[in-house]
């Protein structure tokens, strides 16, 4: 199965692959997978709340009596979307990249005081923002910061059941440690946030590079289903479109810093009308941001880069006058 219709839930991808998909795939609505063999299985990603995981995770044992207890949970990154429901999934051993848990460890838990999640509300437009696309719609009440239990660096194998599953360290990109799943007996590769599937992919991390050359790797193997962290499911036709938008956004952002524009004119110039159908184009503003910063070592501080977003999407949507 290359592509499947984009709807709530678990989809049976065949042999033992599943992916959870969440419409739309913007702000927080982040997919997640499970791997299953002879008995053994692997979680990739939980959710953004514990709500949210919990549907998961029961929609998951009923289609597969082993996911009642898994084995294995991998993060793909650090981002709560992808990480906040880990403790739901008990006795399992959470893998991540070492700096997906050094990042990690950074954010704290978002139920807690000064945690980055409450601290949204003290950032004038970038906390508005947030509430607005994001926050209001999950229940990050009770959350238990739930770190991996194993890191690696590089590259790692593991096996469920008979199936060989690698884990190949792309980041930094869209975050410090991102990684992707790959499964090739099963032709199948989840990406996490490597990969947006019409959405406006964000790079907080960087370099625009690093993504470009993660795409080329999914591109190089012998994968017929790419499971995105955001967005339907795709094939390479989905990764290739993205490598497009990430080359077209440094080329442009280039012409715009040689002519002597501000990031902020720069995001507002570039012509987005290839894109016209993707979901949360106010991203631009972070991804000219990083090239920004490639091409002169120097930008705003991550609050910055905020508040830039948050900015831009208030022109495009005035009638959020509530949040002003």
């Amino acid at each position: 199965m290359a592509k499947g219709k984009f709807s709530e839930g678990l989809h049976d991808l065949g042999n033992g692959a599943y992916a959870y998909l969440q419409p739309d795939g913007s702000w927080g609505l982040s997919n997640a997978g499970l791997i299953v063999d002879r008995g053994q299985t692997l979680l990739v990603d939980t959710l953004m709340d514990l709500p949210r995981t919990r549907t998961m995770l029961d929609a998951m044992r009923k289609a597969s009596p082993a996911a009642d207890k898994i084995g294995v949970l991998v993060n793909t990154h650090s981002n709560g979307d992808h990480t906040h429901g880990n403790q739901l999934v008990e006795g399992a051993r959470i893998i991540a990249s070492d700096a997906c848990f050094h990042e990690m460890e950074l954010v704290g838990s978002p139920s807690e005081e000064g945690s980055i999640a409450k601290a949204w509300r003290k950032f004038g437009k970038a906390g508005e923002f947030f509430q607005e696309v994001m926050w209001h719609r999950f229940n990050i009440d009770n959350i238990v910061h739930t770190m991996p239990t194993e890191t690696f660096s590089g590259e790692m194998t593991l096996t469920v059941g008979d199936k060989d599953v690698k884990l190949v360290e792309v980041g930094p990109a869209h975050t410090r440690g991102d990684i992707l799943v790959h499964v090739p007996k099963d032709r199948i590769v989840y990406t996490g946030d490597i990969a947006f599937i019409g959405g406006h992919p964000i790079v907080w991390a960087g370099p625009v590079g690093n993504w470009i050359k993660a795409c080329d790797l999914i591109l190089s193997w012998d994968v017929e289903t790419v499971v995105p962290g955001h967005g339907p499911i795709t094939d390479k036709d989905g990764i290739r479109r993205l490598r497009d938008y990430f080359t077209y956004i440094r080329t442009e952002a280039k012409k715009r810093f040689d002519a002597g524009m501000s990031y902020d004119e720069a995001a507002r110039d570039i012509a987005l009308d290839p894109y016209a159908d993707w979901l949360d184009p106010e991203r631009i503003v972070v991804n000219v941001i990083t090239c920004y910063r490639e091409f002169s070592g120097k930008g705003p501080d991550f609050f910055g880069m905020l508040d830039a977003m948050a900015r831009l999407y208030f022109e495009h949507h005035p009638e959020t006058h509530h949040l002003h």
